[in-house]
């Protein structure tokens, strides 16, 4: 009973239902900054949406049915009042990938995809998504705004029967460009140079209000979704856009749409225009309803050079080469993504998105099977994993300190720091019972330093022999015979005693006895000091 009320409490249905926490608050100055702003976002749609249908490789007016839908799914369950779903640019180039120019293909798999983000934002599985970076993105992007922008010269020159695969595309139009028609491409080019001095004369308008988000950018890695969040006022839920999306294109499919998701252009548009609630996406619906309405008998006569003009113009900032130069200034290996992202789109955009975060998801697990250790060398090493210490890392940290503490010629203690390890797996745990096993056998000890809970719990829930741990490397210390000339300090015997048991779970740390420098402790083996100043640490790769 008690998950059912709380599945119904009034902030659940908050929750999942966005549109209770802004419509009792509605007042008279917001309907007028949504109605400015849904007009202008509207006619942006309606042009865009025709020229993204041919992206698509379905006629005009599919487009436009899918450009409505959306507007007010999203007014319902959007969490972001900036946000404007429907048909993009890329998201056309990968319908047309699927669909054959088939209209039914591509109303089914609106409706498939539909399902599996439904799917997706119920499981609350947005969190899948986070392993996207950016490089993959920015590579993903750039190389569909050129495949795009490319794909549109054929209609902007006037030239027919250009095939679908870009290098194709590239040898036909040069081979075939001495077959230009002078009508299409003067329209093309007046057209794109109104547009650009459309653009630049929004671009030096002040915002309308202070609260304008800063930008477009992907939320929670939502590859499909751009979202944009004001940096104080509101925040955007993952699981939940996966949420109107996904019901987005399910409704859609029935009124014949394609895959749709959120629009960068778009969404800019209707932040710069201070949109105040996603309200403003009703005035958008609306018009473009009354478009469908109005004007679907003049579609045919719509130029192709002029929809190319609007295609070439509205993919163009999405390629953004300032993003080598970034990351060669940043971090230099995040450029392999990016450029094996980039590179295979223009042979097929998925296996570019796929490769590229195959070798984003391969440097992640090369940083967690060989992460960077601190090694302070000295009478004691001290070897500190500068990360989490998980089962792929374990060979890499029996070999640094076999090798420096059992291989040289007089084998000595060491002390492992486990200040930054917050879990450990089996492997882990046999790869330590391995390594304390090793230092017995060579007369030497192994001590842990700063275990954390849930990693103590597990080393004693495995009954390891002979572990040591301390809280601190101090405490560590005080656990042996210390010498001036091991540490340059005057001698100072400190005596080595257990805890009460009740001070430490499993009344195993410090288990060495009392003794003299030299003698055996009760495990037979070399009492060692465990502390003193040590030499300055180095960092080094586990490779």
């Amino acid at each position: 009973m008690a998950p059912m009320s709380c599945c119904c409490s009034p902030a659940a249905v908050r929750r999942r239902l966005p549109v209770l926490a802004w419509l009792p608050r509605y007042s008279l100055q917001w309907l007028k900054m949504d109605l400015i702003a849904g007009l202008s976002v509207g006619l942006t749609v309606i042009p865009q949406a025709l020229a993204y249908a041919e992206v698509a490789g379905l006629p005009p007016q599919y487009g436009l049915y899918s450009a409505f839908m959306g507007c007010f799914v999203y007014l319902i369950l959007g969490t972001s009042r900036d946000v404007t779903l429907g048909p993009t640019a890329i998201m056309s180039l990968l319908v047309s990938s699927y669909t054959f120019h088939e209209p039914a293909y591509a109303v089914l798999l609106a409706f498939l995809s539909g399902c599996i983000q439904l799917a997706m934002g119920f499981l609350c599985l947005g969190f899948l998504l986070d392993f996207i970076s950016c490089p993959v993105i920015k590579g993903f992007t750039s190389a569909a705004a050129i495949t795009i922008g490319f794909g549109q010269v054929k209609n902007l020159l006037g030239l027919r029967d250009a095939p679908r695969q870009f290098f194709l595309q590239v040898y036909h139009i040069l081979r075939n460009v001495g077959d230009t028609r002078v009508g299409d491409a003067g329209l093309g080019l007046v057209c794109m140079l109104l547009l650009l001095l459309l653009k630049l004369m929004r671009d030096h308008m002040a915002p309308t209000h202070s609260e304008t988000p800063l930008g477009v950018r992907l939320s929670h890695g939502l590859v499909w979704t751009a979202t944009t969040a004001s940096q104080n006022n509101y925040r955007v839920d993952a699981n939940q856009e996966l949420l109107a999306i996904g019901l987005t294109n399910v409704l859609g499919s029935f009124v014949s749409s394609y895959p749709v998701t959120g629009s960068f252009g778009r969404t800019a548009v209707n932040a710069q225009s201070g949109v105040c609630t996603p309200a403003g996406g009703l005035v958008t619906g609306v018009l473009v309803l009354l478009s469908l309405g109005c004007l679907t008998s003049l579609f045919p006569y719509i130029p192709k050079a002029a929809l190319a003009a609007v295609i070439i113009m509205a993919v163009a900032p999405l390629c953004d080469p300032r993003i080598v130069r970034t990351l060669w200034r940043v971090k230099r290996l995040d450029l392999l993504p990016l450029c094996v992202t980039f590179l295979l789109c223009f042979w097929e955009v998925q296996y570019g998105i796929l490769a590229g975060t195959l070798v984003s998801g391969l440097i992640l697990l090369h940083s967690v099977a060989r992460p960077q250790m601190k090694v302070s060398e000295g009478p004691v090493l001290v070897v500190q994993p500068a990360s989490g210490l998980h089962f792929p890392a374990v060979e890499a940290l029996r070999e640094a300190i076999v090798s420096r503490a059992l291989e040289a010629p007089r084998p000595r203690c060491a002390v492992l720091d486990c200040t930054h390890v917050c879990s450990a797996d089996y492997t882990v745990v046999l790869g330590l019972a391995g390594l304390l096993e090793d230092f017995r056998s060579h007369g030497v000890t192994l001590a842990f330093v700063g275990l954390q809970v849930p990693v103590l719990r597990v080393l004693l829930s495995a009954d390891l022999s002979h572990l040591q741990h301390f809280p601190t490397l101090e405490e560590a210390g005080g656990c042996s015979r210390v010498t001036g000339d091991e540490l340059g300090q005057p001698s100072v015997p400190t005596p080595c005693r257990r805890r009460p048991a009740g001070q430490n779970p499993g009344g195993r740390e410090g288990q060495t006895l009392e003794s003299e420098s030299g003698e055996l402790g009760d495990d037979g083996g070399t009492v060692c000091a465990l502390s003193g100043p040590l030499v300055a640490g180095s960092w080094f790769s586990g490779l």
